[in-house]
């Protein structure tokens, strides 16, 4: 029995939630964590979303029906919530994060808050051109791109037709082939 088994059927009994949950944690920490900082870019919202993330799945352990893969469900949860702290974020602030050069700065001097870069140049080219797409697109490309998902899987994530997403990905893909020769 695999872990992600292992969990569904402890989901099974209300009174193993807190070991489902714990098994969760340490299961899907740090992908969760990637997989938001890869949308919220800064680490310290990224430990924020996770948390609220984390706090709505623990809530939410009971709606689980097993309809889905149980990591399928929990990105779901995740790429909601951060995109959620986005649209928070972009009314509290009034900005625009798909041109934001602050985070483009951050990038480009290698340091500070995006420390998880590495400092090789088409690896910082990539990210951003990443930072420039806009918010739907850009979240397409991380699941496809980075998180090797397949586009049933992100459908089921984002609540998005195949097509549409197959449409976001290839424009994602074009706009940095693009920002990309610019550079």
């Amino acid at each position: 029995m695999n872990e992600d088994q292992e969990i569904i059927e402890l989901l099974k009994n209300q009174e193993d939630h807190p070991v489902a949950f714990r098994k969760i944690v340490s299961t899907y920490k740090e992908r969760l964590y990637f997989l938001i900082r890869k949308i919220v870019i800064d680490h310290d919202d990224t430990d924020d979303v996770l948390q609220e993330a984390f706090v709505k799945i623990w809530k939410n352990l009971e709606k689980f029906r097993g309809d889905s893969n149980l990591y399928t469900w929990l990105y779901r949860i995740a790429t909601n919530e951060a995109l959620s702290f986005l649209r928070r974020r972009k009314k509290s602030r009034n900005i625009s994060f798909d041109e934001n050069p602050e985070l483009l700065q951050m990038l480009e001097k290698g340091g500070g808050k995006a420390q998880h870069i590495s400092g090789d140049d088409i690896s910082v080219a990539l990210q951003k051109a990443v930072l420039q797409l806009p918010e739907k697109q850009r979240v397409v490309f991380n699941l496809k791109y980075f998180e090797h998902l397949t586009y049933d899987e992100i459908s089921e994530i984002t609540e998005t037709s195949v097509g549409g997403l197959k449409a976001n990905y290839h424009a994602a893909r074009k706009k940095i082939e693009e920002i990309i020769k610019l550079d």
